[in-house]
């Protein structure tokens, strides 16, 4: 299974933030530290913002942090969240897809079963046990 690009940004972000928690990171900051476009990162702050796994706040004193403790944030329930707009395939998108072995395919099931114990198996780390613990660049 492949994720996307914003998932990847997203558990980067988490990582980071899980390093240095009392520390508040700006979008410029991240986006420098992991050499991507500010822009991106912005749209992967908010979306982290909407599910609970972060908190931003504005102004003097503000910026980007964990919303709780990285050891209760499984990777797992980040994946899931921040890859619910990207299907596996064509039939697991929203509307099904338009794969015209729909009606015959024997696949679809064993791709979820997979899929799901990919999830599983992320479930069994947290954010925490990821965190990089010193120099970005390492």
């Amino acid at each position: 299974m492949r994720l996307a690009a914003f998932t990847d940004y997203g558990l980067r972000i988490l990582m980071r933030l899980a390093d240095a928690p009392d520390r508040r990171f700006s979008t410029a900051d991240l986006a420098a530290q992991f050499k991507v476009s500010q822009h991106h990162l912005t749209k992967v702050v908010q979306d982290l913002a909407r599910g609970g796994f972060i908190t931003t706040q504005r102004g003097s004193g503000g910026g980007i942090a964990l919303a709780r403790d990285a050891d209760s944030i499984r990777l797992g329930e980040v994946v899931r969240h921040l890859e619910r707009r990207f299907a596996l395939v064509e039939c697991f998108q929203a509307d099904g897809g338009e794969c015209v072995l729909k009606p015959r395919c024997r696949l679809k099931a064993r791709l979820a079963a997979a899929r799901e114990a990919f999830f599983d198996e992320l479930d069994r780390s947290t954010v925490a046990d990821c965190a990089w613990h010193g120099d970005v660049a390492a």
